[in-house]
């Protein structure tokens, strides 16, 4: 590791908190068999890693975020997103920003779990391809990989928050019928978000899908429906 890396690493370990060492893994269900299965934690909260990544972003190397993005502990990895993230942001050229999409792209393994994935992706590939044709997307819904399918739902958050939402529809009804309850999560989120830009574009989703959808996805998606509303929905009533 370089002096910075292992400065960036350092920092991190000076604020651990004993308690979130012990429940991060529970959370982030890092058990056997379980999503996040063999993912390491050191115990240090968001606010904090995002300070560290703040004061870093303008001088690390993309080999040095390399470096952080292969470590064990999830929060290194984290950090090393959020400077990756404030790094992209900064950036006005298009050569550039595309040095480091295809940086990203060439890490994709390294975003493996929900908070990372929901941390990075649509500020960096959701914001790059905003006027771009998505097929990227569509090839990681295909791709039978759980975080690779969630970075695709939730790179549309981006282009919904824009007013753009035939490819995110296009995703929600791929992923619709995923057996995993994170993408349900994902897709009723998003749907929820374009509800939240219009209204009627989400009840015409629904109106088409709501009746095989995930019990997950349904309830995150009508969350903010008005009762009466929701309640039609999930008796299965909704005509």
């Amino acid at each position: 590791m370089s002096l910075l890396t292992e400065q960036i690493v350092a920092s991190l370990t000076d604020n651990v908190i004993p308690g979130k060492a012990e429940y991060f893994p529970r959370f982030f269900k890092s058990g056997q068999g379980e999503y996040g299965e063999g993912d390491q934690f050191l115990g240090v909260t968001v606010p904090v890693q995002r300070k560290i990544a703040k004061a870093v972003y303008k001088e690390i190397s993309l080999g040095e975020i390399e470096e952080l993005l292969h470590n064990n502990y999830h929060e290194v990895r984290l950090t090393a997103l959020f400077i990756l993230v404030y790094r992209y942001q900064k950036l006005t050229n298009e050569a550039e920003r595309k040095l480091l999409v295809d940086f990203y792209l060439k890490n994709l393994d390294c975003v493996n779990n929900w908070d990372l994935v929901d941390s990075s992706c649509h500020h960096i590939l959701g914001h790059y391809y905003l006027e771009k044709e998505k097929a990227l997307f569509f090839a990681l819904a295909d791709s039978g990989h759980l975080w690779r399918q969630r970075i695709a739902m939730i790179s549309s958050y981006y282009w919904i928050k824009r007013g753009f939402f035939e490819d995110a529809l296009g995703l929600a009804e791929k992923l619709i019928n995923h057996p995993h309850d994170l993408i349900h999560k994902a897709v009723g989120w998003m749907l929820r978000e374009i509800g939240n830009q219009d209204f009627e574009v989400e009840m015409a989703f629904l109106r088409k899908h709501y009746a095989i959808m995930p019990r997950t996805a349904l309830r995150y998606a009508i969350e903010k429906f008005d009762p009466s509303l929701r309640r039609l929905f999930l008796d299965g009533s909704f005509e």
